[in-house]
């Protein structure tokens, strides 16, 4: 879905024990079960992504449920840029535009981040030794008093800033 600028070409399943990704250079972040989404969604999104002073526009087609998340991601004209799919066990991520230097583990993660429930979150954050600050419509992910990663959602638009990593993205869809 997200962060175009840093995807991957193209990857095989892999196994679930696999899932996870570095959220800082010591805190691995285990992906969570699609059962922990907040709450279904079936839609189309703009993403605009910020990386390396440069400025990136697409669309996705998301379709997200206790079942798993399948996303398509299509330029400005409509072309099929790839597609991403996580279930339980697995995710792939095909395309022949991106480059293969980014797992599709940190495009499901940053998804995560913005749309699973607390509880799963706050869980799994903790595992890897960071915490999770929460109110109403906003999320920080802090690693001790260091806000590495920021989200604010509201009905139409949500943002994730990743500190640490130097991007940004905005979601715009109807996120009620």
């Amino acid at each position: 879905m997200f962060l175009c600028c840093c995807s991957c070409a193209s990857k095989a399943a892999v196994k679930e024990n696999n899932l996870f990704v570095y959220l800082t250079g010591g805190s691995k972040f285990f992906l969570l079960p699609p059962a922990d989404i907040e709450k279904t969604m079936d839609m189309a999104q703009r993403i605009l992504a910020e990386y390396e002073g440069r400025d990136y526009f697409f669309n996705a087609w998301v379709k997200a449920d206790e079942a798993g998340i399948e996303m398509i991601l299509l330029n400005e004209l409509g072309v099929n840029m790839g597609e991403l799919s996580y279930q339980k066990e697995l995710i792939s991520f095909s395309s022949a535009i991106f480059p293969k230097s980014l797992k599709p583990e940190y495009i499901i993660a940053d998804f995560q981040l913005c749309f699973y429930n607390i509880p799963a979150l706050n869980h799994a954050l903790e595992n890897c030794g960071l915490s999770l600050e929460y109110t109403g419509n906003r999320r920080r992910i802090l690693q001790g008093k260091t806000v590495i990663i920021e989200i604010e959602k509201n009905r139409n638009a949500v943002k994730l800033v990743n500190h640490l990593r130097g991007y940004t993205y905005t979601l715009e869809g109807n996120f009620e």
